[in-house]
């Protein structure tokens, strides 16, 4: 079987973790503090503030750049429900708007069309691994006055003009879950260069106290503990490595699927550096092709099947009349198959082969 996602973890994170286990030392310390300071030097920010989960990330920086209930943050329909939900999280009202065809990333025209008086942020998704249009989203932010929150917890490593993801906001987020380009097992990230954000997501994290059984403010048990980021210090060190073997497995595949009647393989942006979370071709016979993706043992998945403003949660919200049809065609062509760092060149191959296969062999038959 050629798994969709696989976490590579070796020897040196075993040796990390069992230094931890016999330090005595499990929750929140030295090592935390360590994998901070090496993750915002990554990013190139001033600050890291290390988290339980992506999804606490991403609560902590809205929480952190001030949004409030009944506020509107702008975000994308075509992401995993947490990039949302955080924002039920602060009481405040996501505005969704859609995505452009090519990248699946949120579109800044639509964007444009969705700011009102409420609106107080953009939460942007880079999404399978590549940065969003910065350059015109910073445009609109500055001329809205609005804060910027990243979710980059899909694109550890991107790159828009030569800038890592997750420097250009006020906050943005990553999360370390075991499928992501690195992991910890659980765990997430804000990173910030601002003093006041990365002081007040601290603050949060850590039941609203700076001094032990002190408490100034209405905060959560979002800390990481030592074992995650010794784990997340060997592979932040494996990143770069990581990332550009997903970009070579990405090429060939590309390579092998360009021209491919019926696939779509997927569009990287001038003057980005596209680093492969998952590699998402649209597929016009989505269903046969599963089919025999299974009968060859070739794991895929679908990201997403479903837009955020068609759950059911968000109809029960009100979101029913919410048309973004960018987004929903999407949800019905999407496929990403293999790419992970962890992939032999002939497994590649072979899912090139079954791929193409499938599409000709259908082409044939209709």
């Amino acid at each position: 079987m050629i798994p969709v996602a696989k976490p590579l973890i070796g020897e040196e994170e075993k040796r990390a973790v069992l230094e931890v286990l016999g330090s005595g030392m499990l929750a929140q310390g030295a090592r935390v503090k360590a994998f901070e300071e090496a993750f915002a030097s990554y990013v190139g920010t001033r600050h890291a503030v290390a988290t339980s989960s992506g999804t606490a990330a991403l609560h902590v920086a809205l929480l952190a750049c001030g949004i409030r209930p009944g506020d509107e943050v702008i975000t994308t329909p075509f992401t995993f429900i947490a990039s949302a939900n955080a924002i039920l999280y602060c009481n405040a009202r996501p505005v969704f708007a859609d995505i452009d065809e090519r990248t699946f990333n949120i579109d800044p025209e639509d964007i444009n069309e969705k700011v009102t008086r409420k609106t107080r942020a953009l939460l942007i998704v880079h999404l399978y691994g590549q940065a969003c249009d910065m350059r015109a989203i910073t445009e609109i932010c500055e001329d809205y006055n609005l804060k910027l929150i990243e979710d980059a917890c899909q694109a550890h490593g991107a790159e828009y003009r030569g800038r890592r993801v997750g420097s250009f906001g006020d906050a943005a987020c990553f999360s370390f879950y075991p499928t992501k380009n690195m992991t910890t097992g659980e765990g997430g990230m804000v990173t910030t260069s601002s003093d006041e954000v990365a002081e007040r997501a601290r603050l949060i994290r850590e039941h609203g106290s700076r001094v032990r059984y002190e408490h100034i403010a209405l905060g959560y048990n979002y800390r990481m503990t030592d074992i995650a980021a010794a784990i997340g210090l060997v592979q932040l060190a494996k990143l770069e490595q990581m990332n550009a073997r997903r970009i070579e497995n990405a090429a060939m595949l590309s390579r092998e699927l360009k021209g491919v009647e019926g696939i779509e393989i997927p569009y990287v942006m001038p003057e980005v550096k596209h680093v492969f979370h998952q590699y998402t071709v649209r597929a016009e016979r989505r269903e046969e092709l599963i089919k025999k993706l299974e009968k060859a043992k070739i794991g895929y998945g679908i990201h997403y099947p479903k837009p955020v403003h068609r759950q059911r949660l968000y109809l029960e919200l009100g979101y029913g009349d919410v048309s973004l049809p960018r987004a929903e065609k999407a949800s019905r062509e999407v496929l990403s198959l293999p790419v992970h760092p962890a992939l032999k060149e002939e497994e590649v191959k072979l899912i090139a082969e079954v791929v193409g296969d499938v599409q000709r062999r259908v082409d044939r038959e209709d």
